[in-house]
């Protein structure tokens, strides 16, 4: 295992509903900012040996919730490029815990928001997405109904990408990580010293 500095974070943290453009996005961000891109719906399939839509199959969702909630943490502990999180990692009560932790100490969390008529064609509603599965549309459109407060409260800021490259979405949040970074550091208020009369 590769020794982590103290104070690793990533630098940026996507979420999002499936077609919103996550994994994408990710590798846009992370090469132009020179950076390394990890997707957690990655580190799951490698810890497990099989694709998500396996791991849902053989084991259950509450399976892969556990395994994605390790991915996660450890993500956030670790990596310190553009993480891509799975679209229902939000949902985890620690998950959420750890998000507004990582944003109280600076970081980072992108709600990218998607409609339905732009995220069918890129997610295909295939069955790789088992929450999809049945009528893909009506199932993204209530997880996108139970999810959109959660990823609301979690972000620090909201891109859509509706009608937008990757490479659009990405430029967006590197001049918002830009400005972020050009803004003055506060500061703990310190006591004013008082001169001897």
């Amino acid at each position: 295992m590769t020794p982590v500095a103290p104070g690793t974070r990533p630098v940026v943290v996507l979420v999002g509903p499936p077609g919103s453009g996550k994994s994408t996005v990710s590798r846009h961000l992370a090469e132009v900012l020179g950076l390394a891109q990890r997707d957690t719906d990655t580190d799951v399939e490698t810890v497990a040996g099989k694709p998500v839509a396996d791991i849902f199959v053989d084991h259950g969702e509450p399976h892969f919730r556990e395994l994605e909630r390790e991915a996660v943490t450890t993500a956030l502990a670790t990596h310190d490029g553009v993480l891509a999180l799975g679209g229902g990692a939000v949902l985890d009560e620690h998950t959420q815990a750890a998000l507004a932790a990582y944003a109280a100490a600076g970081g980072a969390v992108v709600f990218l928001d998607v409609s339905l008529a732009h995220a069918a064609p890129r997610v295909g509603f295939n069955q790789s997405r088992p929450l999809l599965l049945g009528n893909p549309r009506a199932r993204w459109a209530a997880l996108m109904e139970e999810r959109r407060p959660v990823y609301e409260r979690v972000a620090t800021l909201h891109v859509v990408t509706d009608a937008r490259t990757p490479a659009q979405v990405a430029e967006e949040i590197r001049t918002h990580l830009a400005r972020a970074d050009a803004a003055p550091t506060r500061t703990a208020d310190t006591p004013a010293r008082q001169e001897d009369a």
